[in-house]
């Protein structure tokens, strides 16, 4: 069996579903700890379930095992009935255990990875409903626009006001946009137009590519501006290398599903640029550095920044002929089968600390620790290997 679909099968899909299944309360627990211990009362994250729907519903349209498809199923009933606003519309960010919400904010970035996982779930099983959600997620999130500057507000209120406090977490600073929420609107538009290759969805697309181009790429130093105010006026110079090569290879993926030669051209020279720069975070031991911020270079090795690290050079390998980009993305996923992924009891670790000691102190799974990174990783590797 390939390798990328032994991790898949045998070790991350397994865990989601044999561990964190809620069958009491529905859907899927909100935790399991740093120490393999389940957090049964934990409340349930929007971003955790829609990650959960888009894996299995990917999954299963690859692999063809129903198994997966059930899992998809228990998830997008759940979103269905427990995350969307069925007065204002959209989901909520958060759940009680029981189902509850007990965090009604609509942070755009949220709507992103509904509708990203309503068209997967559609393109795995042709269900119309899930197309009539993909299309209701596209108005919303369109509806969320800055008609002035361009680009998308980053949260709100349950009913769509202006809110003081829009950060994704505590680690993201409090600005009007973001370029993580783009960069999660950019990958489900990708995914939207292969099921409604709609004109106001190919223009829309086009026009986040161009603020990727124009707006969000710094062309100074090579890498992704993080976060801005209204303007577009960047407010600080982290750097994150996970997020520069993780949008490198998504950029040319909606280049190639919108296929326009002039912007595919231009998107392949910054792709390559980015590309580049995100290379700066590459350590001694071949893994990749989590940021640099305020001169300071963090060392923790986060799963997700070498799952996408692996998919990225892959992908720039393969579409540019750039052989040392093959050899970063073998040397990476050698760093995740030795450090990162958990033998004995599944899944990876959040991370490794900066002296190679296991990160413990965060979640194995929970509110942002899903299977999506290192699930799709395995996915886009195989889709790779199908094709030699």
């Amino acid at each position: 069996m390939n390798e990328f679909r032994k991790e898949l099968e045998e070790n991350i899909l397994p865990f989601w579903a044999e561990k964190m299944v809620d069958y009491e309360h529905g859907g899927f627990y909100g935790a399991i700890d740093g120490h393999n211990r389940l957090q049964e009362k934990a409340n349930k994250g929007v971003v955790m379930h829609a990650r959960i729907l888009w894996t299995f519903s990917a999954a299963f349209r690859v692999l063809k095992k129903e198994s997966y498809l059930n899992i998809a199923n228990r998830a997008f009933e759940y979103i269905k009935l427990h995350f969307i606003d069925a007065k204002f519309g959209g989901v909520y960010w958060e759940l009680d255990y029981l189902g509850n919400p007990v965090n009604k904010k609509k942070q755009t970035y949220a709507q992103g990875f509904a509708l990203y996982a309503f068209s997967e779930y559609y393109r795995a099983t042709s269900i119309p409903e899930a197309l009539t959600l993909s299309k209701a997620f596209f108005e919303q999130i369109e509806s969320l626009k800055d008609q002035e500057t361009g680009g998308y507000w980053e949260a709100f209120t349950e009913d769509w006001q202006p809110i003081e406090d829009m950060r994704l977490s505590d680690k993201d600073e409090n600005e009007a946009k973001t370029m993580n929420t783009h960069l999660h609107i950019l990958e489900p538009y990708t995914n939207l137009l292969r099921i409604w290759p709609d004109q106001q969805v190919i223009r829309a697309q086009h026009e986040l590519l161009d603020l990727f181009l124009h707006k969000i790429y710094n062309p100074k130093n090579g890498h992704l501006q993080l976060f801005f105010d209204k303007n577009w006026n960047s407010q600080t110079d982290t750097i994150s290398y996970g997020h520069d090569i993780e949008a490198a290879w998504l950029m040319l993926e909606a280049a190639e599903v919108l296929n326009n030669t002039e912007l595919k051209e231009e998107v392949a020279t910054t792709s390559l640029a980015i590309a580049l720069a995100s290379a700066e975070g590459l350590l001694a031991d071949g893994s990749m550095a989590y940021e640099l911020k305020d001169g300071v270079l963090d060392k923790e090795r986060h799963w997700w920044v070498q799952a996408e690290a692996v998919v990225g050079f892959q992908y720039l390998a393969v579409q540019f002929d750039q052989v040392h980009y093959l050899e970063y993305s073998k040397i990476l996923w050698k760093y995740i089968q030795n450090e990162l992924i958990d033998y004995e009891n599944g899944e990876w670790y959040w991370s490794r600390n900066e002296g190679g000691s296991i990160n413990r102190k965060d979640d194995k799974a929970g509110f942002w620790k899903c299977p999506y990174h290192n699930g799709r990783m395995c996915l886009e590797m195989m889709a790779f290997q199908s094709k030699k």
